[in-house]
């Protein structure tokens, strides 16, 4: 049977449950598509506003897909209802200092907001600041990225899919993961100098990049030929 359109958080909860544990029947998997689907007016609320009254471009989607959501339930411990990302958007800006005024727009912009600042301590070399929603009960995250810090997850985003898939969550070849997180660091203080107005410490990271690139690219070589030579 169907829960009524008012989720409750004890059926949210129990749903995961049952997502986590695997053997996952139709019905739990028809929940889950009225449970994701259920916060589509909350995503089109924050966006409209943000658009409206910020006048920025957010990008995303409405919700995350079941394959996502089921993977991170079992990824990580998390009950269902305490996932912030859900549905999301994102707004890419130049640099850190437009990004802390964007973060400060948002929190006046919505009554109830949580802000996730990862820019000094980031998730498997991941940056960004994460302002969370609270509208009409459910939550909606809004990514804040810089331009450098959206091209490196895009980055993180594309060797997971084509050489690990945990990479993105900080698993995979070590030196791999090593170096990774090395060009997260220069990136950011790259982006710390330039907010200081500090150019000639921006110079020595900039200078720093082709060496990690090579690298890096070196490692990516090393690791599929070991996994093509494997398979």
């Amino acid at each position: 049977m169907a829960p009524s359109p008012e989720w409750t958080k004890s059926q949210v909860d129990r749903l995961g449950d049952r997502l986590r544990k695997g053997d996952i029947s139709e019905d739990d998997i028809r929940l889950l598509d009225d449970y994701r689907h259920s916060f589509t007016d909350a995503y089109e609320d924050v966006v409209w506003l943000i658009v409206h009254e910020l006048k920025l471009e957010p990008t995303g989607r409405r919700a995350k897909t079941n394959a996502s959501i089921i993977d991170k339930l079992r990824r990580e411990s998390i009950r269902l209802s305490q996932m912030q990302d859900i549905a999301g958007c994102r707004i890419v800006v130049n640099d850190i200092s437009a990004q802390d005024k964007v973060t400060a727009r948002l929190t006046e912009l919505f009554e109830r907001t949580t802000v996730v600042d990862r820019r000094q301590h980031p998730s498997h070399g991941y940056r960004a600041v994460h302002v969370i929603v609270t509208n009409r009960d459910k939550l909606v995250e809004i990514q804040v990225r810089t331009v450098l810090q959206d091209r490196w997850a895009a980055f993180s985003e594309r060797l997971s899919d084509e050489v690990d898939p945990s990479i993105k969550y900080g698993g995979g070849d070590e030196e791999l993961i090593s170096y990774l997180h090395e060009m997260s660091e220069v990136s950011i203080n790259i982006e710390m100098a330039l907010n200081r107005n500090d150019l000639p410490s921006m110079v020595v990271e900039w200078q720093k990049w082709p060496d990690l690139s090579r690298r890096l690219g070196d490692a990516i070589r090393r690791v599929r030929s070991r996994d093509d030579f494997s398979n």
